[in-house]
This record gives C-alpha cells, structure tokens and sequence, in this order.
C-alpha cells in the first residue's frame, strides 16, 4: 500500500510561485504514473499534470501549459509540480495521486492511491 503526502502549499499573491511535493511511503513510487489533480470548492476534481514511471513523458492541461512543470526524482521517491505566474483560478486543494495506467492519466479512476491534498491559495 502506497501513501501518499502533499507539501508545499500555502497562501500567495497572482504571480508568485509555488512548489508542491509529493512523498511516498510504503512502496516505491518509481512503479506508477503521478498525477496532480486540483478541486476548489464548489466544484470537481480536474486533471492538472501527469508524469510517466520514467519520467520520459509529461502531460499537462491546456490552462497549465507554459506555467506549472512537474517532475520525479525516484531516488528520492517524489514528484513535484513547479508552479509559476499562479492566478486567483489556480486557488484549491491539490492533489497528487499514483497509477499504473499512463493511458488514463485524465480521469480519477487511472489513479490507485490518492494523498490528503495541500492547500494553495492565490489573492489577486
């Protein structure tokens, strides 16, 4: 069983950056795809970025391309997701979760294990 740990967000202004890390614990996350998802209140859970096994591929959403880069480091059994020039709309809660099916990086059920999610909000 993989667990799964967000840090690294946190209250900042439009235009700063933030990076948010995801740790593993309980098994090596060098098996499965990571994604990042993000929910605000009010509203559903939507796709942000993935990352391969391997690190070879990246995938992120349209509104994200150009601004957020996510990454691994399977030594040290993390992920992280650089976010920069955030927006207002980037405000809630994120989410970092793995899976082993690259083809379904987009929808919640390609992923197996889930973190608690950290918090990031931006004031405009």
């Amino acid at each position: 069983q993989v667990q799964l740990v967000e840090s690294g967000g946190g209250l900042v202004q439009a235009g700063d950056s933030l990076r948010l890390s995801c740790a593993a614990s309980g098994g090596t996350l060098s098996r499965y795809s990571i994604g990042w998802f993000r929910q605000a209140p009010g509203k559903e859970r939507d796709f942000v970025a993935a990352i391969i096994w391997s690190g070879d591929s990246t995938d992120y959403a349209d509104s994200m391309k150009g601004r957020f880069t996510i990454s691994r480091d399977n030594a040290k059994n993390t992920v992280s997701l650089q976010m920069n020039s955030l927006k207002p709309e980037d405000t809630a809660v994120y989410y970092c979760a793995a899976g082993q099916t690259w083809r379904r990086r987009y929808y919640i059920s390609g992923y197996e294990y889930w973190g608690q999610g950290t918090q990031v909000t931006v004031s405009s």
